[in-house]
């Protein structure tokens, strides 16, 4: 099994002839940046060829289909400029949309059209996270899992969605980099990073819990004040927006309401447990993105109780555990479940463990590289074939 440190315990000092060498090595980083980066430009490429003939086309696309289109229209007129658009269950309206990713967007749009700001920034946002989930990696099982943890995250099944003008890219960089804070124990970090994954997503939540348990946990050991700061820092980004919806909206519960036109809400996984009934007795035909969410589902399952037995810190585990909780106990449609778990990175570490024990780098190129194809084609098929969100 590979040597992990069970917890965010302190560092030693250094001298400065050592600091080099505690920091991930450059030429892993840049290795794990390359393969990512390629991964996914496959990825891109296969849907500008597929879009080559289509209308809109395949970077228009990835700029503008379904959240994207909110997204854009938040960075262009705001909250109260984007009009709410009529749904079989109410208005859908900008307030379900968090603004840490529309905000740098309307920034660069001062450059840029929008739409290019948008993937810009999408594809900025999954560089800083693939950099953070082999940093991580490589802390706590070594270099190699490191590179192969992050491209990986690219060749996930939805990894589309890196690439797309989505917020799930930016939210697992900070996610990624608010655990390799705690793993620090740069507690004031962590709470700030924490809070800028609750002001892009509303799983920030998952992740405040998290940090907020590791720290609470490093304060009662060692009696740490900055342990005390990132607890308190880290639920601001969630609770702040979610507080201010409320305001506009004049109801403390405003933005549960407002997500309410998407059927989002907690519902403890019976609206899951409903999904998996129909796919197995129901006689009707099954969209392939169905059977990828059910099979995510299982996997994820079977790979949090892995991060378990890889003794994986408590801070990793239990943000995993509180993002699977989230993707099986929403209401929400029942195929973004895969997209929800994009941001579980921690999920992955026990397949690259795996694949670093492999003898060789033969076997985990050929894997990888298969991966990344299928990946590619899949995201094609999520672009312009299957008619709803991804």
């Amino acid at each position: 099994m590979a040597r992990v440190l069970t917890g965010p315990g302190p560092e030693p000092a250094a001298a400065p002839g050592r600091r080099r060498a505690l920091r991930p090595p450059r030429r892993a980083a840049r290795a794990a940046l390359l393969g990512y980066a390629a991964v996914r430009a496959l990825g891109v490429l296969v849907v500008v060829l597929w879009g080559a003939h289509r209308d809109p086309g395949g970077l228009r696309r990835l700029g503008g289909m379904w959240d994207a289109y909110w997204y854009r229209q938040i960075a262009l007129h705001g909250y109260a400029g984007t009009a709410p658009v009529p749904g079989p269950y109410g208005a859908y309206e900008p307030y379900a949309f968090f603004p840490g990713y529309p905000l740098p967007v309307r920034l660069l749009a001062l450059l840029l059209p929008v739409g290019a700001a948008a993937l810009a920034v999408a594809w900025a946002a999954s560089l800083a996270a693939a950099w953070g989930i082999f940093a991580v990696a490589a802390r706590l099982y070594g270099d190699r899992v490191g590179v192969l943890a992050a491209v990986l995250w690219g060749v996930l099944p939805y990894a589309v969605v890196e690439s797309a003008a989505y917020s799930e890219a930016l939210f697992t960089a900070f996610a990624a980099w608010a655990v390799h804070a705690a793993l620090r124990r740069r507690w004031v970090w962590a709470g700030v990073l924490t809070g800028c994954a609750g002001l892009t997503r509303p799983t920030g939540p998952a992740l405040a819990l998290a940090v907020c348990a590791a720290a609470l946990l490093d304060l009662l050991r060692h009696r740490n004040p900055r342990a005390l700061a990132g607890a308190l820092l880290a639920p601001l980004g969630s609770v702040g927006f979610i507080a201010w919806v409320g305001r506009r909206k004049g109801r403390w519960d405003g933005y549960f309401r407002v997500q309410d036109a998407w059927q989002s809400h907690f519902d403890f996984g019976r609206s899951t447990l409903e999904s998996f009934r129909r796919l197995l007795t129901v006689a009707q035909p099954v969209w392939l993105v169905d059977a990828v969410a059910a099979a995510t589902l299982l996997a994820a399952v079977v790979l949090l109780v892995l991060s378990a037995v890889q003794r994986q810190p408590p801070v990793l585990l239990l943000y995993s555990a509180a993002m699977l909780a989230l993707a099986l106990g929403d209401a929400a449609y029942f195929n973004s479940r895969s997209r929800f778990l994009l941001p579980a990175f921690g999920l992955l570490l026990p397949v690259a463990a795996g694949l670093a024990r492999a003898r060789g780098a033969a076997v985990p190129a050929v894997l990888l590289g298969a991966a990344a194809l299928v990946s590619a084609a899949y995201g094609g098929y999520v672009a312009f074939v299957y008619p709803d969100a991804p």
